[in-house]
């Protein structure tokens, strides 16, 4: 055999087999992020539990009635509960009786959004599909008596064409393995052996998600949850191996510093451009994760409040994940509805400028505030989050040259243009009656022939 015929043998062994990554943060960080999730921009989470019963303060209910004893949620127990009333017996009122995982489906792909993020566990520890490592603390075992994880994985690939992914939390406020490791300073793994990877394994193997969303890890190090081990074979051998993502959620060590795209903190918006690939996840409700009966109107993010922060962000190469909480019966609260359509209408007229887009050299306006830049291809967009209140829109940013276009995104015809002095563009914007103008809210202009697209 010949060393030219050896060398093509070797490149197509290693096509087959894929890269191998070792349980090193450095094999794990080489790992190339998957295209599909920068394209994507938007993803959907959605944060269901138990808690959902409750409905009150937040996600961390059982936490802060039982762990930090925080008044709002000890006075209600005390006032609406029989003395002896214990977090488990909230799980039988659980009923999702008008859980439709098709219904969802819809309205997921309606908002525009190509992934979603669904909680299977969060720190309360009970497991939104029939795990085998959370005996009678499982969506089948009590409560709805089905698996919701499987149910919505099967209508979003069956329906759509969005990414499905799920959210774990890797440790459980009062799992009594998990108190005795934290008892211990760490130095022993019972509880990650015996529940958290057996369950992570569990969850890839059963539901083959393409986002494996890591969270409750910040008490411990990422060796303490064994997360390189688990990153390694996910990215190796698992059945997601190619199309997998995974956020830096995987120790103390790890948060912003290690993993696939970095979340860092919750709602975190760096506000410049990143070196690492980012994601900003954040809630419609400003005050929680989960369904509260006694949200008010202006705890709610409006839809222009909701663009403003999506645009910024990818206008600084981040994603944005935005949350929504279901109702204990399964139901998706009308107004958190009315958000993701008003999304998806604007994504509609405007993703051009979001999807598989990449930050511009400028990310804002040096001359106009509220303009926001991204870039596709070799086409540059301005998004203005305010209407232009004249005849003219001035920008600072763009240099022009012979043969440059100026668009609104969803309306026809060129808008006409003159060259500022120096650098910067003067367009002219055309009286435009209130029905033909493209959308409710942030409008586009694509600027296509710029002289300095780079």
């Amino acid at each position: 055999m010949s060393s030219r015929t050896v060398l093509i043998f070797c490149a197509f062994f290693v096509s087959v087999l894929g890269a191998r990554y070792d349980p090193t943060w450095d094999s794990i960080d080489s790992r190339p992020l998957p295209a599909w999730y920068d394209e994507a921009k938007l993803g959907i989470f959605i944060h269901w539990g138990v808690f959902a019963v409750p409905s009150i303060n937040s996600e961390w209910f059982w936490e802060r009635w039982q762990g930090s004893r925080t008044p709002e949620v000890v006075n209600f127990m005390k006032n609406n509960y029989r003395p002896d009333f214990t977090y488990a017996d909230f799980a039988p009122q659980f009923t999702a009786e008008f859980f439709d995982a098709n219904q969802w489906a819809n309205m997921f792909n309606a908002s525009g959004a190509e992934y979603i993020v669904f909680v299977s566990k969060h720190h309360e520890g009970y497991t939104n599909w029939p795990s085998n490592h959370s005996f009678n603390w499982n969506s089948m075992a009590v409560g709805p008596k089905r698996d919701i994880v499987g149910e919505l994985a099967a209508a979003i690939k069956t329906n759509t064409s969005i990414h499905f992914g799920v959210y774990h939390s890797l440790f459980e406020w009062f799992h009594p393995l998990y108190l005795q490791d934290k008892e211990n300073n760490f130095s022993t793994q019972n509880f990650v052996i015996d529940k958290t990877m057996p369950e992570l394994y569990e969850l890839v193997n059963t539901y083959k998600p393409d986002v494996i969303w890591s969270d409750g890890d910040w008490e411990a190090t990422s060796d303490y949850w064994q997360s390189k081990e688990f990153l390694s074979w996910l990215y190796t051998d698992s059945p997601v191996k190619d199309t997998v993502v995974t956020n830096d959620r995987w120790g103390k060590d790890s948060t912003c510093k290690h993993g696939g795209f970095f979340t860092c903190q919750d709602r975190y918006q760096p506000g410049k451009l990143q070196s690492r690939k980012w994601e900003n996840a954040m809630t419609i409700d400003r005050r929680s994760w989960g369904y509260r009966r006694n949200a008010q109107l202006s705890d709610y993010l409006s839809t222009e409040e909701l663009l403003s922060t999506f645009i910024e962000t990818v206008s600084f190469g981040g994603n944005m994940l935005m949350n929504v909480g279901p109702t204990k019966e399964g139901t998706i609260h009308p107004l958190f509805e009315e958000r993701l359509r008003d999304v998806g209408s604007w994504l509609n007229v405007n993703g051009e400028a979001i999807r598989s887009s990449r930050p511009w050299t400028s990310q804002n306006d040096t001359l106009t505030p509220h303009v926001w830049y991204t870039m596709r291809n070799s086409d540059v967009y301005a998004i203005l989050l305010d209407w232009p209140t004249g005849s003219t829109l001035s920008l600072g940013a763009p240099m022009t040259q012979t043969g440059t276009t100026v668009q609104l995104l969803g309306y026809s015809g060129n808008f006409k243009w003159t060259a500022r002095s120096g650098k910067g563009i003067d367009i002219t914007i055309p009286p435009i009656s209130a029905s033909s103008i493209p959308c409710k809210w942030a409008w586009t202009l694509k600027l296509s022939g710029l002289a300095n697209i780079y």
